[in-house]
């Protein structure tokens, strides 16, 4: 146990709370968490799980007589506490009066008073905009409204109002530079010539997609859920315009896994084989595909190694013409944006972010805002997903906005069953589906404990018996965590059937399969791999062979099994998702979670009808954002 570690749970241990805590409240308030914690007892409000009643009881027994209900302290902790529970679902700010009606709920005499403590000690921000516009963006027709002039307050927690203020800024600064990376003639020429040279063709709508890219300075792109192969061409043909123009190229991808999903598809697309990634089960060096190649493409402004400098960018390196075309034209490589995340500004001219619903306000606002003046971001975005797991719907919100320009990928070919089943669903329907390869496999179940049973049996035996697809490619996904077919049930079940052990390091042995839920060096929420060591921190060895030490334990969760919202922005060979009785369904969420699977997907369903109920009648999950007006307003 660290120092610090051990003066948080010191002061725990004196107002009465376990020390489980402390990790946590550390990882949460930062290096001063004790100072911080002794000093206001209700600041354990800034964790899930703990209750208003249990922060009071710790505050009275902490401060005793001055532990009163209308401290200040207690008014600022409550109101921060009802807007993360609005983060957690996605929300970035919420209105006043909303706000002062929640609070108020929580037994708050004075809500005004509450706001205005929140505000004054910073742990919410205020922000002023207009109405929320009624209507939104229809990714294939649209016109513009009129923003309305009425005003409203809104409130967000401080990081999350500061990141999508961020966000907008950067997006606004990148918009301002709208100087084409081509015209539109020789971005289509350099398409015409990517698509000769690689042996492949693309539709006219992705091709249209490509060139837009080039020239405007903001662009989202969709797809559909079958165009994993058009999106990895349409890559190759970004690569090309990057690569004749010289201002270099950074794709990058939410995780890790992602990023390996997608330099596979390329490598198909391509004729040539990815390197093969090393055996899950085995303990031995493996390489870091998902971080920077050495060498590749140029470096950074701050000197290392960056994928996607432009001709100028790699130093002495590329003094010589040779040497700059040899940089500009280094292989395509997808990036986590763990991967990207340190800080230092990238100096690629084009940057793409793939499976982009996946990314909230403030993971997008690190990564425009490493983008250099005059560059040209896309966002390459399946709008049928779920908004993300993290605060915001980014890019919905770009696309509503009309500050950036909306274009399609779509491929010619016809959908697999994996692909049939998920435009089903965005439909509203969840019909059955030929598949003669076994990609999908509808399994029934009438208790959440077959469910269980069910998901077990899949991951361990028939899958990897039936399909070849071995274990450590499935990745369960299911709608909850509680409950016998929650994934904390189902990973209990998969580690004793998978790695067996007595969870020595904290409920974790070496060669468990885990996810990660929080960023730090190198890895991202959502990513998973396998522990490999432990002592000075858990190393992790994440999809691809990059080897990752996190420093906190409380970032580890066992990754057999992984939320709906844990999984968006992952991508596995096979996915088995798992859907119980009386649990809420809703369409983003069903297909989200069909669309993580690259090759076959089973459902699990154990709802009685319930999942085809919510499936048409659950069309859409609201948020509560800013950007479009941010954007607007700009």
């Amino acid at each position: 146990m660290s120092e610090a570690v051990e003066q948080v749970n010191a002061v725990l241990d004196r107002m009465g709370a376990p020390g489980a805590l402390a990790p946590r409240l550390l990882a949460a308030l930062g290096p001063g968490a004790a100072a911080d914690l002794d000093a206001n007892p209700w600041l354990l409000l800034r964790l899930a799980q703990v209750t208003v009643e249990q922060a009071d009881f710790c505050a009275r027994k902490h401060l005793g007589g001055a532990a009163r209900p209308d401290d200040p302290r207690r008014l600022a902790a409550l109101t921060a506490h009802v807007l993360r529970l609005s983060a957690r679902h996605g929300n970035t700010v919420v209105e006043e009066k909303r706000l002062a009606t929640a609070v108020g709920k929580l037994g708050v005499a004075d809500p005004a008073a509450a706001l205005a403590a929140a505000e004054a000690d910073g742990s919410a921000v205020v922000l002023e905009s207009t109405d929320e516009p009624e209507d939104d963006f229809d990714f294939e027709e649209g016109v513009v409204p009129e923003v309305p002039e009425d005003s409203d307050r809104y409130y967000a927690a401080a990081d999350v109002g500061r990141a999508e203020q961020r966000l907008g800024e950067e997006l606004l600064r990148l918009i301002s530079g709208n100087d084409p990376i081509m015209d539109t003639a020789t971005a289509g020429e350099t398409v015409e010539a990517a698509t000769a040279r690689g042996g492949f063709a693309i539709s006219d709508s992705t091709r249209e997609a490509v060139v837009t890219a080039a020239l405007r300075p903001v662009t989202v792109l969709s797809h559909g859920p079958g165009d994993a192969g058009e999106v990895a061409r349409a890559l190759l043909c970004l690569h090309e315009i990057a690569t004749e123009s010289r201002v270099g190229i950074v794709v990058a991808a939410p995780t890790a896994q992602a990023a390996a999903a997608l330099d596979s598809e390329i490598a198909r697309i391509r004729g040539t084989d990815p390197e093969p990634g090393p055996d899950p089960a085995a303990a031995g060096p493996a390489p870091a595909a998902s971080a920077p190649a050495e060498g590749s493409e140029g470096t950074r402004t701050d000197g290392s190694a960056d994928p996607g400098a432009p001709e100028d960018a790699a130093g002495d390196a590329t003094e010589d013409g040779a040497t700059r075309q040899e940089a500009a034209s280094a292989p395509l490589r997808v990036l986590s944006l763990a991967a990207l995340a340190d800080g230092a500004p990238l100096t690629a001219g084009l940057v793409v972010l793939c499976e982009a619903m996946a990314v909230g306000v403030a993971r997008a606002a690190e990564l425009a805002a490493a983008c250099p003046d005059g560059a040209h971001l896309v966002l390459v975005a399946d709008p049928g997903q779920a908004p993300s797991a993290a605060p915001g719907q980014v890019v919905l919100d770009v696309a509503n906005s009309r500050t950036a320009h909306v274009a399609a990928i779509a491929g010619t070919g016809a959908p697999g069953p994996v692909a049939e089943l998920a435009s089903a669903v965005a439909e509203g329907g969840v019909p059955e589906v030929e598949a003669p390869g076994r990609e999908v496999v509808r399994v029934p179940a009438s208790s959440a404990e077959e469910a269980a049973h069910r998901v077990v049996q899949l991951v361990t035996d028939s899958i990897p018996r039936a399909l070849g697809i071995g274990s450590e490619d499935v990745q369960v996904v299911a709608a909850r965590e509680d409950g016998p077919a929650g994934t904390r049930s189902l990973n209990t079940a998969c580690k004793e059937r998978l790695n067996p052990g007595p969870g020595a390091h904290g409920g974790f042995d070496v060669g468990d399969r885990v996810v990660l839920a929080a960023q730090g060096a190198g890895y991202g929420p959502g990513d998973t791999g396998y522990l490999r060591e432990v002592g000075g921190g858990a190393v992790v060895e994440l999809t691809g062979g990059a080897r990752v030490r996190v420093a906190d334990p409380a970032a580890l969760r066992h990754g057999w099994a992984v939320t709906v919202a844990a999984a968006h922005g992952g991508l596995w060979p096979a996915v088995v998702t798992v859907f119980a009785p009386e649990v809420p369904v809703s369409r983003p969420q069903v297909y989200t979670a069909l669309t993580r699977a690259t090759r076959h997907v089973s459902v699990v369903d154990a709802t009685a009808g319930a999942l085809e109920t919510g499936v048409r009648d659950n069309a859409a999950l609201e948020r509560t954002t800013l950007l479009v007006r941010i954007l607007r307003e700009g």
